[in-house]
């Protein structure tokens, strides 16, 4: 279904609402962070995207064995815990659950970049990380699949590209969302390009840069919520998106 033709008052009719947008931008820039930081400084592993790990499990339980099937599960695991987590945190209320799920994804991104700054022993640390970054974007995955917002997964880009190709040609000419699928993309090219600059300066180092998206889409969420009550309060209670 269109979010755009659901009834005022469904997750979905955020569409409209500028600061949930903004939240979602911002968390599609941290994903190409922890992605960068995750791949490239933990050892061809995703922690956002968990459709290549299936794919490196696959080449892993193939024989090739640059790439480690301990990684992937790790990854995999922390992610299905987070999602799970997230599941439930906006089962009864969308938007105190968005709210809730980054806190605790940031608390989490904040943990591993504690981990990756104070332990030396990258072995010893990487299971750790692996999961604290993984559940992170298995709790934001949950909340932002809840709220419906079309062409702003956060974390894929397939269905985003797809759009953007499936209608060039349309009759009407235009390219519905075309400026929000453009912005998606560019985002989490932006934050790959950044965590594999940052990485240079150590792996937390990125995932602190992430920890502090994820603070901005923190604060974006708390403003949506304050200016819905105020609309609420103002009489405008058709309007109000918790």
């Amino acid at each position: 279904m269109d979010p755009r033709s659901q009834k005022p008052g469904k997750p979905g009719e955020a569409l409209a609402d500028r600061a949930l947008l903004g939240a979602l931008f911002v968390l599609t820039l941290a994903t190409g962070m922890v992605d960068a930081a995750s791949v490239l400084g933990l050892g061809r592993v995703f922690t956002a995207n968990m459709t290549g790990n299936i794919v490196l499990l696959g080449f892993a339980l193939g024989g090739h064995h640059e790439v480690s099937i301990a990684a992937s599960l790790f990854a995999i695991a922390g992610f299905v815990v987070g999602a799970a987590s997230g599941g439930r945190l906006v089962r009864s209320d969308a938007g105190l659950g968005l709210r809730r799920a980054l806190g605790l994804e940031l608390v989490l991104f904040l943990a591993a970049t504690a981990t990756a700054a104070l332990v030396v022993d990258r072995a010893a640390s990487r299971p750790w990380l692996l999961v604290l970054l993984a559940a992170g974007m298995g709790l934001q995955n949950a909340a932002v699949r809840r709220m419906a917002v079309a062409d702003l997964p956060t974390t894929v880009l397939t269905l985003t590209l797809t759009g953007v190709a499936a209608d060039l040609f349309l009759k009407s000419g235009r390219n519905p969302r075309l400026l929000r699928r453009l912005g998606a993309i560019a985002l989490m090219l932006a934050g790959a390009i950044a965590g594999a600059l940052l990485l240079s300066l150590g792996l937390a180092v990125p995932i602190a840069a992430a920890s502090l998206a994820v603070a901005v889409a923190v604060a974006l969420a708390y403003s949506r919520r304050t200016e819905a009550c105020e609309r609420s309060g103002s009489g405008d209670a058709h309007q109000f998106h918790p």
